[in-house]
């Protein structure tokens, strides 16, 4: 894959992310954000939560086998995505009912594309256990996190980044980013990170206690609010 391609498509991947997207409906339920703020969310369509989970490249973690699942749209340079990974992370530690699914959501730019596609052929040859250690160690660096950064994570994780990049740098890998963009402009998540959890996607992030509430609502009583 030649750089001009990549750059071609990382331009296609931003537009693809933003084109489809409609002014943000009022929300839906009352979820509130850490501020006490009501936070941006929707009902998504049937067909679009179907099409969810098909999308290749998502990256379960946690419980595989959980109660509750939590699919995470995040961009590698998005810096709200930033401060919520340690939220992200204490979730999963302390949820052990939780399946948690990250989805990179590569819209930014070609940095994000290029990390991206190494995340991709990373969790390939990484345990659940093992990503959650590499997601952390991604977003340890300070600065734009390109694909060089996410190679060196990888090797702290005990891969081999010459075998690595070149698994990452297919037309596979960026097909898998271009469904993902598609998906996520049509489903409208216009903000990183954005969350889905039982067909109700939530845009932005609403800290770790508001997330622990939504998720034992729906543990409780099947709804995102009770």
């Amino acid at each position: 894959m030649n750089k001009r391609n990549t750059i071609g498509v990382a331009l296609s991947l931003c537009l693809a992310a933003t084109a489809s997207l409609a002014q943000m409906p009022p929300a839906k339920y009352p979820i509130k954000a850490y501020d006490g703020d009501t936070i941006a969310n929707f009902d998504l369509a049937p067909p679009l939560t179907a099409r969810l989970d098909k999308l290749a490249g998502k990256v379960p973690v946690g419980n595989l086998q959980g109660d509750v699942t939590l699919f995470q749209f995040y961009d590698l340079n998005c810096p709200y995505c930033r401060e919520a990974a340690a939220d992200i992370d204490d979730l999963v530690r302390a949820d052990k009912k939780l399946k948690l699914v990250f989805v990179p959501y590569a819209v930014l730019s070609i940095a994000s594309v290029r990390g991206a596609m190494i995340e991709i052929a990373a969790a390939r040859q990484l345990s659940p256990e093992q990503y959650l250690e590499f997601h952390r160690r991604i977003y340890a660096n300070r600065g734009t996190i390109d694909a060089p950064k996410v190679l060196a994570a990888a090797n702290d994780m005990g891969l081999d980044q010459q075998k690595l990049a070149a698994a990452a740098n297919t037309e596979e890998t960026l097909d898998i980013l271009r469904k993902t963009a598609t998906f996520g402009g049509e489903a409208g998540l216009a903000v990183t990170p954005a969350y889905v959890i039982d067909g109700v996607a939530i845009i932005g992030h609403p800290g770790l206690k508001p997330l622990q509430t939504v998720i034992n609502a729906v543990r409780t009583c099947g709804k995102v609010v009770c």
